[in-house]
Parts: C-alpha cells; structure tokens; sequence
C-alpha cells in the first residue's frame, strides 16, 4: 500500500503541475467570478468560502475519476451537460446585465447561493469537468490533483476576501465591473451552448445518416 502511495508521489513533475494549474485557473477564472460574488451577497444570498471551496474539491476530484460513468448512468454526454451548464450561465449573465433577481431563494437553501450558483456552475461547472476529463490523457493524476488543490485553495482565498474588496471599492466601480463580467459571461455561455450543440446535432446527424 505505502509503496503505492510512493510510486504515486514519485509520478509529480512540476511542468505538468503547472500547465494543469494555468489550464483549471483559466477556465474556473475566480477573479471574473468575483464580481458576481459581490452581486450575490450585495442582494443578501450568502456565500461561505470554506463549504465553496470543499465542495468543489469534492466535485472536481469526484468528476475526474467517476464524470463519464456518472453520465452514462442517465444517458448523457459531456456536450449535453455542457449544454445544460450554459443555460445556467445565460440566466446568471442577464441577472448581473439587466439587473434581474432570477435565482429566488426557496425553502431547502434559504438565501445560501454557494452550491447554487456559486460553486456549480461558476467554479465547477461543465467547462471545468471537460477540462479535467481532457487533461487526464496529457498529465499524470497527482499532477492534475495538486493543480485542482493549489486552485481550490485560490478560490477560498478569493471568495473569503469579497466582502472587502466591495467594503473598498466604490459602487460606481462594482457596478462597472458587474456589467462587463456579465457581458463576458453572456458570451461565454452562447460560445458554450452553440459549440456544444453543433456537436449534438453533428452526431445526431451521423447516427441518422449511418
């Protein structure tokens, strides 16, 4: 078992530690999630950075070793979650654009935003989870679990220090920041939804055509 461990261990190297870390901080992008942060908490949702932080761990590493055949179990594939995900993102982009209030609070989560929209789909949502299943066939396990680790450590760090930054930043400044990260929220969310339902339709088309 020890040596299992150890044969594990020996497998880390740091330049694929670091091309894991630069790719999962890229697309989790905590420093564009941070104005909707703000936003969540300016409307009296809480977000808890240690429960955020745990549980996306939890579902990054869960993700990475059980995505595929959790997915399988209903029939889906990584597009369709994709897919699913970006919807998500369109709502929460045209909240923080058009000054909306869609994710109501209900009775199970009260005013608690932090799995909701917080950790899925913003931190861990279908970009990150195809990322990871992505960068298995490049990089060694312990390699990619120590990048999703240094990330998840980031984002505590991140998500802990909100509520200061807002206390010193002006709301004219929060208000600019939230409207261009919406912006570029909305974006992402079409590029996601339209790239991954060109490739439903493709292998509908494939499947009807074979």
């Amino acid at each position: 078992m020890l040596n299992s461990v150890f044969e594990f261990i020996k497998t880390f190297n740091i330049t694929q530690f670091t091309g894991a870390f630069i790719v999962l901080f890229a697309i989790i992008d905590i420093i564009g999630t941070l104005p909707i942060v703000m936003n969540l908490q300016r409307n009296g949702r809480i977000v808890s950075a240690p429960r955020a932080s745990i549980i996306s761990f939890v579902l990054f590493v869960g993700f990475m070793y059980m995505g595929e055949a959790f997915l399988g179990l209903f029939s889906l594939d990584l597009s369709s979650f994709a897919v699913a995900g970006s919807i998500i993102i369109f709502v929460i982009a045209m909240e923080m654009v058009l000054d909306l209030e869609i994710f109501r609070s209900n009775n199970a989560t009260g005013n608690d935003a932090t799995f909701t929209p917080v950790v899925f789909p913003l931190i861990a949502g279908a970009g990150s989870f195809t990322t990871l299943l992505s960068i298995r066939s490049q990089y060694s396990d312990f390699n990619i679990l120590l990048a999703v680790l240094a990330n998840v450590i980031i984002v505590y760090f991140a998500l802990k220090s909100s509520q200061k930054l807002e206390k010193i930043l002006s709301p004219g400044v929060i208000c600019i920041f939230q409207k261009a990260f919406g912006i570029i929220l909305l974006s992402i969310s079409v590029k996601l939804f339209t790239s991954n339902l060109t490739m439903i339709v493709g292998s509908i088309s494939h499947n009807c055509g074979g």
